[in-house]
C-alpha cells in the first residue's frame, strides 16, 4: 500500500512539474525579461541587452539561477531584435515564422470543434474562403520575403514566375481557384516557376512586390515585376506568360545557311539563352526538304539539331516521339559549350574552367592564346580538330583573343617576344577562385602541324601520370567582359525600362500607387514655374539698373555726392538722396579699414587730383542702388599721395597686370585711375575692379592718353553696378594679405 501511495506521489509529482514548465514557458515575456516597454527602439532593446549581459553573465554572476537567467535575457534580445520574430510575438504571442498561419489555424480548429459540440449545422458555417476549406494546393508554392529574394529573383533570369497575391476573406480569391489551378498544372509542366503569396501573414513581400489588393497576379522575369490586368481565364495568362519572354528568343529558319539550333519550346530558349541561339523548321513548308536531305532528318518524328563551329555536320542529334522537357534539357546541357569556346567574360572562364575541388575532380584547360583575325586559320582549325579527336572528360579546350585579354595572355606566355604574332597553348589547372593556377606553355609557337599536335598530347600524357607536371605557377587577372553593353546602351535599356514601368502605372495603376508620382510631378512643375517667374522679375529689374539715363553734372560738396535719378526711379532708390564717400588717409585708415566690423566693406575708389570730380560723379552713380546696405561704406584714395601703398596691395593680386600703353608722360608710371577695390578688413582681403581699355578707342582717333576728356573717364566706371551685385553675392575673386600696410 505505501509502495502505491509512493508511485502515485511520483507521478503527482511529474505531471506538477511538467505543468509548472509549460506555464513559465506560456509567461516568458521578453519585453518584461529585459525591462522595456513595448514601444521601445532597437537602440533601447540593444542597451537594455548590453547591461543585463554584463550583470548576468555566468562567468561574472555567481548565483546558483544567474545561467537560467542569461539564457533569458538571450533568448529575449533574439525576438526583440529581429523585427519579423518581434512583430509575430506582438501579434500571436510567439516568435516563430510561420507562427501566424499555425496560430490560425489553431483559433479555426478550436472554432470548428466549438460548433460541432454544439451540434450546429456544418452546412452553416462552410466558407468557402475559409482557409481550412481551401484547396491545399497553393500550400506548396507559398513564398516567404528571405526565400523569394535569395531564390525567385536569382531564379527569374533563367524562367518566368507567375505569382498569385492572395488573402483571408477574400471572394475574388475564390472565384479564381479552379482557373488559377488548371493554369499551375498546364504551365508549371512547361517549366513556369510558381507562387502564392499571402498578404496577411507576409506583408512585407507584398508591399515589396507592390501589391496593394487582392486577388492580384504578376510575373516576375529578370528580376522585374509585371501586374496582370486581364480577366483570369486561362488563355489570358498563357498569353501573359508569353508576352513576359523575349521576342526574338527561336528565329525561323527557311535556308540552309543554319548557325542555330531547333527548340520546340521558349522556356527551354530563354533559360539558355546565354549559351545557345535557337531557331525552329516547319519540315511541311516549301524550302524545308533540301535542309531535311542535307542533315538526314525524319520528318515524321521531332528532331533537335545542335551545331557548334562546323554547320555542316550538326554536333549531336536527338529524335524522340514524345521528347519530354526534362530530356531537352538534358541534351542542351550536354552540348551548350562550344568544342573549343572563346573566353570571353570571367563568368565563362569559371564555368569552362571550374577550380579543382579534389584530387580526383581535377579540370584542366587547354588554352590557345591567338589573334582575332586568325580564327579561321591553319592553327585554329588544327587546334579545333585536336579537341574534337579528345575523348578525356577532364579536359577542357578553350581559346582567348590574346589582343583583347592582354594581361590574361602576358600571363601565361614566359617569353612574349618569342611568340610576337603568333598562337600558343598553355595548359593550366585553377586552384582556387582568387586567381591562383598552374600551368605549362608550349615551349615552340604553335603552329597546328603534325609535330605540334604529338607535342601536345605527349603533355596530356604526362599530366595524366604526373600532376606535378605543371610546373608553372601565377595568379590569372580577371578576364575583361567583351560582351557587355557600353554605357550609352546600358543607359538606353535603363531609360527604356523606366518609360516601360511609367506607362504601365499610368493605364493601370490605381491612385493610390499613383499618388507618389502625381506629387513628384506637380511639385517638379510648380519649382520650375516658380523659377521662371523669379527669374523674369529679376531680369526686368536687370535691365533698368544696367542702362541708368545720363546724369547732369552737379558741383562736389565736400564729403558727399549726389546723383540725379529721373522720378520713374525714384521709389526704388534709397532712402537718401546722396552717395556718402569719405577720403581714406591716415586719420580715417585704421576706423574705415583697420578696424572695421566684421561682414563689413569699404568700397574705394582710386582717382587723382585731376580726375577727381569726374570719377567721384560716375562712382556715386553707380554705387547709388547699393547705399541701402549697412555693410558696404564708400571712400576714395587719391593715387597722387598714396601710390606706394596701392601698388603693395596690387603685388597680392594674381590677374592685377596694368593696362598696356597706359602711361603717364610726365612721371612715366602706370595710371590707375578708375581701379575699385573693396576692402575686408576683418578677413584681411580685398576684391579689384579694373577699369575699361578705352585708351586704345581714342588712340585711334589721333587723341593723346594724357588729353582724356570727362566722358572717357565716366567710361572707365561704365560696368561697375555689375561688378557690385558680384561682389554682394561673393563670386568675385578675393585676394589674401598678411596684414594691412600703413597708410604713408
Amino acid at each position: 500500500m505505501e509502495v502505491k501511495k509512493l508511485s502515485i506521489s511520483w507521478q503527482f509529482l511529474i505531471v506538477l512539474v511538467l505543468i509548472l514548465q509549460i506555464l513559465s514557458a506560456l509567461d516568458f515575456d521578453p519585453y518584461r525579461v529585459l525591462g522595456v516597454s513595448r514601444t521601445a527602439s532597437q537602440a533601447d532593446i540593444k542597451k537594455a541587452y548590453k547591461k543585463l549581459a554584463r550583470e548576468w553573465h555566468p562567468d561574472k554572476n555567481k548565483d546558483p539561477g544567474a545561467e537560467d537567467r542569461f539564457i533569458q535575457i538571450s533568448k529575449a534580445y533574439e525576438i526583440l531584435s529581429n523585427e519579423e520574430k518581434r512583430t509575430n510575438y506582438d501579434h500571436y504571442g510567439d516568435a516563430g515564422e510561420n507562427q501566424g498561419y499555425q496560430k490560425q489555424q489553431q483559433r479555426e480548429y478550436r472554432f470548428r470543434h466549438f460548433h460541432e459540440n454544439f451540434y450546429f449545422d456544418e452546412s452553416f458555417f462552410h466558407f468557402p474562403f475559409n482557409s481550412e476549406r481551401r484547396d491545399s494546393t497553393d500550400e506548396k508554392y507559398l513564398l516567404h520575403f528571405a526565400h523569394y529574394v535569395n531564390e525567385v529573383v536569382p531564379d527569374s533570369f533563367r524562367k518566368p514566375y507567375l505569382i498569385k497575391i492572395t488573402s483571408d476573406w477574400c471572394f475574388s480569391c475564390v472565384h479564381i481557384e479552379p482557373v488559377w489551378k488548371e493554369t499551375v498544372q498546364e504551365l508549371e509542366g512547361l517549366g513556369v516557376g510558381i507562387g502564392v503569396v499571402h498578404a496577411g501573414y507576409e506583408r512585407r513581400l507584398a508591399h515589396h512586390l507592390g501589391a496593394h489588393s487582392t486577388p492580384s497576379i504578376l510575373g516576375i522575369i529578370n528580376g522585374k515585376v509585371s501586374f496582370f490586368h486581364n480577366a483570369v481565364v486561362r488563355e489570358n495568362l498563357r498569353q501573359f506568360v508569353e508576352s513576359l519572354l523575349p521576342g526574338n528568343l527561336v528565329e525561323k529558319v527557311t535556308s540552309v545557311s543554319l548557325s542555330s539550333s531547333v527548340t520546340p519550346s521558349q522556356l527551354t530558349a530563354f533559360a539558355y539563352k546565354d549559351y545557345l541561339s535557337f531557331g525552329y523548321v516547319y519540315v511541311g513548308l516549301r524550302g524545308a526538304e533540301e535542309m531535311t536531305r542535307q542533315y538526314n532528318v525524319n520528318v515524321y518524328v521531332p528532331t533537335i539539331l545542335i551545331f557548334k563551329e562546323h554547320i555542316t555536320k550538326p554536333a549531336d542529334v536527338i529524335q524522340a516521339r514524345g521528347l519530354k522537357k526534362q530530356v531537352i534539357e538534358d541534351f542542351i546541357t550536354q552540348n551548350k559549350y562550344l568544342l573549343a569556346a572563346r573566353l570571353t567574360s570571367q563568368k565563362l572562364f569559371h564555368e569552362l574552367c571550374p577550380v579543382k575541388r579534389s584530387h580526383r575532380q581535377r579540370k584542366y584547360c587547354v588554352v590557345l592564346l591567338t589573334a582575332e583575325a586568325s580564327k579561321l586559320s591553319k592553327p585554329f582549325e588544327a587546334f579545333l580538330s585536336f579537341a574534337l579527336a579528345n575523348t578525356q572528360d577532364t579536359v577542357r579546350f578553350v581559346h582567348v583573343y590574346s589582343n583583347r585579354q592582354q594581361e590574361f595572355a602576358s600571363t601565361l606566355l614566359p617569353d612574349s617576344e618569342a611568340f610576337q604574332g603568333q598562337s600558343a597553348v598553355s595548359i593550366l589547372e585553377r586552384r582556387n577562385t582568387a586567381g591562383k593556377a598552374v600551368f605549362k606553355t608550349l615551349e615552340d609557337p604553335w603552329t597546328g602541324s603534325e609535330n605540334d599536335k604529338f607535342t601536345l598530347l605527349g603533355y596530356l600524357d604526362q599530366l595524366r601520370k604526373d600532376p606535378a607536371f605543371l610546373s608553372s605557377e601565377a595568379v590569372l587577372p580577371e578576364l575583361t567582359d567583351e560582351l557587355a553593353p557600353v554605357f550609352l546602351l546600358r543607359w538606353f535599356y535603363s531609360a527604356s525600362d523606366y518609360l516601360a514601368d511609367f506607362r504601365e502605372s499610368m493605364f493601370h495603376s490605381n491612385w493610390r500607387e499613383m499618388m507618389p508620382l502625381l506629387s513628384l510631378i506637380f511639385s517638379a512643375l510648380f519649382i520650375l514655374f516658380g523659377t521662371v517667374i523669379v527669374q523674369a522679375f529679376s531680369d526686368s529689374n536687370d535691365e533698368r539698373e544696367s542702362h541708368p539715363p545720363e546724369k547732369e553734372e552737379v558741383p562736389e560738396k565736400p564729403g558727399k555726392t549726389e546723383p540725379s535719378f529721373p522720378k520713374e526711379n525714384s521709389s526704388k532708390v534709397p532712402k537718401k538722396g546722396f552717395v556718402e564717400v569719405t577720403e581714406l588717409t591716415d586719420v580715417t585708415y585704421t576706423s574705415n579699414l583697420v578696424r572695421l566690423r566684421p561682414g563689413h566693406m569699404n568700397v574705394v575708389l582710386i582717382l587723382s587730383n585731376s580726375t577727381k570730380t569726374s570719377l567721384l560723379q560716375k562712382f556715386a552713380v553707380e554705387v547709388y542702388t547699393f547705399t541701402g546696405s549697412s555693410c558696404l561704406h564708400f571712400s576714395f584714395l587719391s593715387l597722387d599721395k598714396h601710390r606706394e601703398w596701392l601698388e603693395y596691395l596690387l603685388e597680392f593680386a594674381q590677374d592685377a597686370a596694368p593696362i598696356p600703353n597706359q602711361y603717364d608722360k610726365h612721371f612715366m608710371e602706370r595710371d590707375y585711375t578708375g581701379y575699385v577695390l573693396a576692402l575686408n578688413g576683418h578677413k584681411k582681403y580685398f576684391c579689384l575692379f579694373k577699369p575699361q581699355k578705352i585708351v586704345e578707342e581714342e588712340e585711334s582717333r589721333g587723341k593723346s592718353p594724357c588729353g582724356l576728356g570727362p566722358k572717357p573717364l565716366k567710361g572707365k566706371l561704365s560696368k561697375l553696378s555689375l561688378w557690385m551685385e558680384r561682389l554682394l553675392e561673393g563670386s568675385l575673386q578675393r585676394f589674401y594679405i598678411p596684414s594691412w600696410p600703413e597708410l604713408d
